[in-house]
């Protein structure tokens, strides 16, 4: 490994007492002694948002440069974008980073940002609730008919990624977080399946608070067929997942046929003979 200055460890070091004062609870660091040029972070979907519930994973590393050139940041993406700023590759674009469009207060301020910041305004910025608007040039058709029905099927198609991402991540957990991964769904799976059918139900993807679906007017109900189709689709999928990994009660989930097919194959051979 490259040779760092003394400051470059130190102003690093610094970096862990912020985040161990400071981190909200739905972020999570791992920092490795022996290598301080890197650490791993997981951010925990907001309520409200089509990325509830979810786990994401972000590597930092420090470039020796650091902290007069931004950290470089990687997204464990899976092969999945689910959000304008979050490519397939794992390319987080954010001003912070220097990543994306800004003006000089929103860029990457020497010895002003930090890391805290940079996990925080993924969170807040990017994994936020309409996520649509990210995408260049669409700010401006926030508040229209035609900005906000495009922003609730972007939200639709977010959540089928979003879940499709969970499945990603309790089949393939990253290095030292496996045991966090599974407490995390064992704890989360009966929330995310109750939103997920009333997602299919007709609810808005979004409405889960505190643990429960809020009514929400006709008007803003997600009908797409398609959108139901697939969601059941792979909520099946995460359900298995779920169960395989020992979260509770989460048979009742599944469709009715396959339920039956299951109760069916517990039973003595001689008991499913006519």
């Amino acid at each position: 490994m490259k040779l760092h200055s003394k400051s470059w460890a130190k102003r690093i070091q610094e970096e862990w007492k912020v985040l161990e004062k400071d981190l909200p609870d739905s972020i999570f660091v791992r920092v490795y002694e022996s290598r301080i040029d890197l650490l791993r972070a997981v951010i925990i979907g907001a309520e409200g948002t089509p990325y509830h519930d979810g786990l994401f994973f972000f590597d930092v590393f420090f470039p020796n440069g650091y902290p007069n050139v931004p950290p470089e940041v990687h997204y464990h993406s899976g092969g999945v974008r689910l959000n304008p700023n979050l490519y397939s590759c794992g390319k987080v674009c954010l001003s912070l980073l220097n990543t994306w469009a800004g003006n000089k207060n929103e860029k990457w301020l020497p010895g002003v940002s930090t890391i805290l910041q940079v996990v925080v305004s993924i969170q807040g910025l990017i994994l936020n609730t309409k996520p649509y608007f990210n995408e260049p040039g669409y700010a401006h058709l926030s508040g229209s008919t035609d900005g906000e029905m495009r922003s609730l099927q972007y939200n639709d198609e977010t959540f089928i990624l979003s879940i499709r991402t969970m499945v990603y991540v309790i089949r393939r957990p990253p290095k030292n977080f496996e045991d966090f991964v599974i407490g995390h769904f064992c704890s989360r799976a009966h929330d995310i399946l109750v939103a997920s059918k009333a997602y299919m139900e007709g609810a808005q993807v979004g409405c889960l608070v505190k643990g429960g679906v809020q009514d929400v007017d006709q008007g803003d109900k997600s009908c797409s067929k398609q959108f139901k189709m697939s969601l059941a689709a792979y909520v099946d999928m995460l359900v298995r997942e779920f169960i395989r990994i020992g979260a509770k009660d989460c048979e009742k989930f599944l469709p009715p046929s396959t339920t039956v097919k299951k109760k069916l194959g517990e039973l003595p051979l001689a008991a499913t003979v006519s």
